[in-house]
């Protein structure tokens, strides 16, 4: 009965050291990249991207009316 018991033991403990790893990991990874999802970094790309797709039609449109004036 002995045998078993320090195999319980050992396994116990090996899981519980496994999951102390993965939380750190899991801090380690939140610390480093910030708690924001992917979507909300994909959505806030996009919008910046819009906005630049905005400006450079602005300044298309104004540089067509510059060569119609001349």
């Amino acid at each position: 009965m002995e045998p078993r018991r320090a195999q319980a033991a050992q396994l116990t403990g090996s899981l519980l050291v496994a999951a102390a790893i993965v939380a750190l990991v899991i801090v380690a990874v939140t610390a480093k990249l910030g708690p924001t999802s992917v979507a909300e970094l994909e959505a806030r790309e996009e919008s910046r991207e819009e906005r630049i797709d905005a400006r450079e039609e602005r300044r298309e449109q104004a540089q067509e009316r510059r060569e119609e004036g001349l």
